[in-house]
């Protein structure tokens, strides 16, 4: 049954399948990993956090295998990432793989402004898909407090006067909020006097976007996120000395906040198999994938660990690879990239509203953008599959010749109809990336070598990641570069921040273009999770609320029920 049959024949939302599904207790979910019940720390009945100790006791299984699900350049046509990660994740299970799935959490902002929910769709969903969506675990707060937590206390570090002494004008630190609300991008803040401290510009950045949440993401243990969060610069001395969180004697106390936070969240799918959900740094602006602790102990519960990464593979694949793998020693068996037929169409330049009509020339034309994602993949060195969610509109010619046209690039093309049949919709999929995985074929490369130069890092990945021709950066961006190469930091890998809905830096440019440049706007250390940021073009690290935002839909009723989430 394709999705617009589903809907037509039953047309519930997916909060309405969400809710009407029947969850069992989290701890049934746990103990078919063979958790024991004192390592797990319930939030009320369907979900959990799972004892750092206990995983962290469990021996490695080497024969793991961790699959990586992406995605061609998105379209508001929609192509059904995290939706093809939980069927696949049912279906694996269904023909016997003992398979856990891997997930970011949900930030606030997008729930309330355009994306809607994050839990997947259809049958195809993790639950209590609410919780997820909203305060869930209250990770986000806590990463959010942690963040502002440092703010107070390098301004009462500066207000003092406190050795090292910060020059005021300097302090490079902004806050964070969960929340979509472009007013906050840049204030003045210390106004109204002497006692207030000094008047300074300052800035919100969303949660999700912070350093906090990167560095959280990335770091293996309590003790590697103190030193990690210590290692944050947050301004300088007059004589240009970096002063760190450390410096101002904050990491403990924000270690102290996260501590429960690091514990790795366990739900369930509709099909009752067990989920991590953890961390949600956005991969248009920050890394894009859940944290490491997730997906290592994952990797010690189960067979077959399916993760996804934010956005294209331009964007969440490449620092998937080039950042979280390349400082964990993760490395995937197989790559899954997630398209639609529609999505294909848009990117050949149909308008959205005349997607339902066959259009056999246009998807010939948008398989350029496909065709470019699974070159990026290739120059990874993963096996991939291309996953093509089913829409009741896609004809059996738009599906023939997609199928042809993955062929000649050496790839499979599988239709899937996961967000109406669950796993079962899958289950081809499933059987086509074990093939895969089992294959031994992958031989993980990353992009460029620790020692490149930073600037050189920056120009690697827009000319074979996004086609360019070249990367634009000002003296000052490239002055700042240089600095942090003197500071000792150019081995670190860069994290470009830019729209996630091009190649290029215009949102509006589709299908795969070339030879354009990609303006480097600003750089920002981020000491902590150990990268450097390269905001690019007019990517905004506080989004703003569009003119009808989400949250107008949303409504709680008698019962306490919430309608309009997704």
């Amino acid at each position: 049954m394709a999705r617009g049959d589903e809907q037509h024949r039953n047309p519930k939302s997916n909060i309405e399948i969400a809710q009407a599904a029947a969850m069992r207790p989290i701890g049934e979910i746990a103990e078919k990993l063979g958790i024991p019940d004192d390592a797990v720390s319930q939030y009320g009945k369907y979900k959990a956090k799972i004892s750092l100790d206990y995983v962290r006791s469990l021996p490695d299984r080497p024969q793991a295998k961790l699959i990586l699900v992406t995605a061609i350049t998105p379209t508001p046509a929609g192509e059904g990432k995290t939706t093809t990660t939980v069927g696949l994740g049912d279906a694996l299970n269904l023909i016997g793989k003992k398979t856990m799935l891997c997930l970011r959490e949900a930030s606030m902002g997008p729930c309330f402004g355009v994306k809607g929910g994050a839990a997947g769709g259809g049958y195809a969903q993790v639950v209590p898909m609410e919780d997820i969506n909203l305060h869930f675990t209250g990770d986000l707060h806590a990463i959010g407090a942690a963040n502002n937590l440092l703010a107070a206390m390098v301004d009462n570090h500066t207000y003092y006067g406190l050795d090292p002494r910060i020059d005021p004008r300097r302090v490079t630190w902004r806050r964070a909020m969960d929340m979509n609300d472009r007013a906050l991008r840049t204030i003045i803040s210390s106004l109204g006097g002497v006692a207030n401290g000094y008047p300074r510009e300052d800035g919100f950045d969303i949660t999700a976007a912070s350093q906090v949440m990167a560095t959280f993401c990335l770091a293996t243990s309590l003790q590697d996120l103190q030193r990690r969060l210590g290692n944050i610069i947050v301004g300088q001395t007059r004589e240009r000395k970096s002063v760190t969180a450390a410096d101002v004697k904050a990491a403990g106390s924000m270690t102290a906040l996260l501590k429960d936070a690091l514990a790795p969240n366990l739900v369930q799918t509709l099909e009752h198999n067990p989920v991590f959900i953890h961390g949600g740094p956005f991969a248009n602006i920050a890394h894009g994938c859940n944290s490491v602790i997730a997906t290592t102990s994952a990797l010690k519960l189960a067979d077959y660990v399916v993760t996804e990464a934010g956005f294209g593979a331009d964007l969440g694949a490449e620092k998937f690879i080039d950042i979280k793998c390349r400082k964990t020693g993760l490395r995937p068996a197989a790559a899954v990239v997630v398209t639609t037929v529609r999505a294909l169409k848009m990117h050949g330049g149909v308008a959205l509203n005349a997607l339902r009509a066959e259009n056999v020339a246009a998807l010939e034309k948008g398989f350029a953008n496909l065709q470019r994602h699974l070159a990026n993949i290739r120059q990874f060195g993963l096996p991939a599959v291309v996953s093509v969610n089913r829409f009741s509109a896609d004809t059996p010619r738009e599906h023939a010749r997609l199928k042809e046209l993955c062929a000649a690039e050496g790839v499979k093309a599988v239709i899937a109809d996961h967000w109406a049949e669950g796993g079962e919709g899958a289950v081809e999929l499933a059987r086509e990336v074990v093939d895969l995985a089992e294959s031994g074929a992958a031989k993980l490369n990353f992009l460029y070598p620790d020692e490149m130069p930073l600037l050189e890092k920056l120009r690697t990945i827009a000319q074979r990641m996004y086609g360019a021709e070249d990367i634009e950066a000002a003296k000052p961006v490239q002055d700042q570069l240089a600095q942090f190469q003197d500071q000792g930091f150019g081995n670190f890998p860069v994290c470009i921040a830019k729209t996630q809905l091009s190649f290029t830096t215009d949102p509006n440019a589709k299908g795969a273009p070339s030879g354009h440049t990609v303006a480097v706007r600003e750089v920002r250390l981020s000491a902590g999770a150990e990268f450097v940021v390269a905001i690019c073009g007019d990517i905004m690290t506080l989004p703003g609320l569009p003119r009808v935002p989400a949250a107008n839909n949303i409504e709680v009723d008698a019962e306490g029920r919430i309608t309009g989430l997704f």
